[in-house]
């Protein structure tokens, strides 16, 4: 589990990648906020780290790292809008934190394939367990 300062990296991280259509909308805020209620993180921290972004700290468990990529995919679909600089800075980000290419880019593939572009968590993980063994 990550610790506190990973947790509001984590979450300030999500907030930014939600913010880069200039904006955070309703469904995102929503989103993100129960995010940090299952994170442990209060409201009053959550809102906090909306206007003031906390350094990046890189998380140490490859599960942990699966985990918040598939938060980054749910957050991606959260407002049924998805647009390719999206799905670049995704992939990025996926990258970043040294998840395999290859991984990363079946995820993207078979979001198509599932409803509301929704990779199911337990498709993702198998995913990414075949890349790690």
């Amino acid at each position: 589990m990550p610790n506190r300062v990973e947790k509001l990296s984590l979450l300030s991280e999500m907030i930014a990648f939600a913010k880069s259509d200039d904006r955070l909308k309703m469904v995102e805020y929503t989103f993100l906020l129960s995010v940090a209620q299952q994170l442990d993180v209060s409201r009053e921290d959550f809102d906090y780290l909306i206007n003031h972004p906390v350094n990046r700290r890189p998380l140490k468990s490859h599960s942990e790292r699966i985990v918040q990529f598939h938060r980054m995919v749910l957050l991606m679909h959260v407002d049924q809008e998805r647009t390719k600089s999206e799905l670049a800075k995704l992939y990025n980000y996926g990258l970043r934190m040294g998840l395999s290419h290859d991984s990363i880019t079946r995820v993207l593939y078979l979001m198509e394939g599932f409803p509301d572009m929704m990779v199911p968590a337990e498709v993702l993980i198998d995913i990414f367990k075949v890349q790690y063994n």
